[in-house]
């Protein structure tokens, strides 16, 4: 609920700052929790929450700590006027997120000061808490959405795209190693040729581990003799390629895969490169990460149960 108190990490995540910054907040300033229920650590009221939102924007204009708390002491419930000379929270100092929740927000302000310790550790408590898929929809997608139109409109913020997508990788990366499946690796995944875009097929790899299938990864910038030649190699029961862009969706791909000798019960065309009107007949689009994987699901299942019935 919004109203409700929050832990020193929710506030933190919130404001895209790191817990021990709160505590310097608190210990120096004064502007620490103010509610206390015996036995229990104090908590962060809505009041609370606006004081620090007020301290962390004025700080991030180059407010000395001290004068922006001496701002943020004001009430909250009174409109304050902040000092002269420091700027809104928009135009080309923030990271738009559309309608994503305080989470995402925090971890944009994370991204836009090249925080990288606290990106990691939001990250990870997502993906702890919610899992990869809503990690990827509510938390990832809205941040790294922000920061490519950012780059557009102002053909900055490579740095931050850099160490969002670095941090982004090695969350996934972690999750991908403490839920390796046992048994054949029946999914493969790549990307098309010429294509650079890894993170999403990054998120559908921790997405699979953590539901316990095996898979294999070729990566970026696949050609299609070398996939189709991993498809005979290998033999997956699913192929997913992914496209980012029109100019790396060349059906022609999608086709090659569909006549190989081992031809793969299952072609995920992933992506927003992909035209539904122009895929070969038997492809399937999934829309999301959430479909591509329940897919991955049904054909691990169906291969499961075909094995188990062989050997009764």
């Amino acid at each position: 609920m919004a109203d409700e108190p929050l832990s020193a990490g929710a506030v933190a995540r919130r404001l895209g700052v790191a817990v021990t910054t709160l505590r310097t907040w608190h210990q120096r300033y004064g502007l620490g929790p103010s509610q206390h229920v015996p036995g229990h650590h104090r908590r962060y009221t809505p009041a609370d929450l606006a004081r620090l939102e007020i301290m962390r924007k004025l700080t991030a204009e180059g407010v000395t700590p001290a004068e922006a708390a001496r701002w943020a002491k004001q009430s909250p419930g009174v409109a304050v006027r902040l000092p002269a000379g420091t700027g809104r929270d928009g135009g080309g100092q923030t990271i738009p997120v559309g309608r994503a929740g305080p989470a995402a927000r925090g971890l944009a302000r994370a991204a836009m000061r090249l925080d990288a310790a606290v990106i990691g550790d939001t990250i990870s408590h997502a993906l702890a808490t919610d899992g990869v898929i809503a990690t990827w929809e509510g938390l990832l997608r809205p941040v790294l959405t922000g920061i490519g139109e950012r780059h557009v409109a102002t053909a900055g913020l490579i740095d931050v795209e850099h160490l969002m997508s670095r941090c982004v990788s090695e969350a996934f990366a972690a999750v991908a190693r403490s839920g390796r499946a046992a048994g054949p690796a029946r999914i493969l995944l790549s990307c098309a040729d010429e294509e650079q875009h890894t993170l999403p097929l990054e998120a559908l790899a921790a997405a699979l581990a953590a539901a316990g299938v095996a898979y294999r990864m070729l990566g970026a910038r696949v050609p299609v003799a070398a996939l189709v030649e991993a498809v005979n190699r290998t033999g997956p029961a699913a192929v997913v390629v992914w496209s980012h862009t029109r100019l790396t969706a060349d059906p022609g791909q999608l086709s090659a895969l569909l006549a190989v000798p081992r031809r793969p019960l299952l072609v995920l065309a992933a992506g927003p490169g992909w035209r539904a009107d122009t895929l070969p007949a038997g492809v399937v689009r999934p829309v999301d990460l959430a479909e591509a994987v329940s897919l991955a699901l049904a054909v691990r299942d169906s291969l499961d149960q075909s094995t188990g019935a062989d050997r009764a």
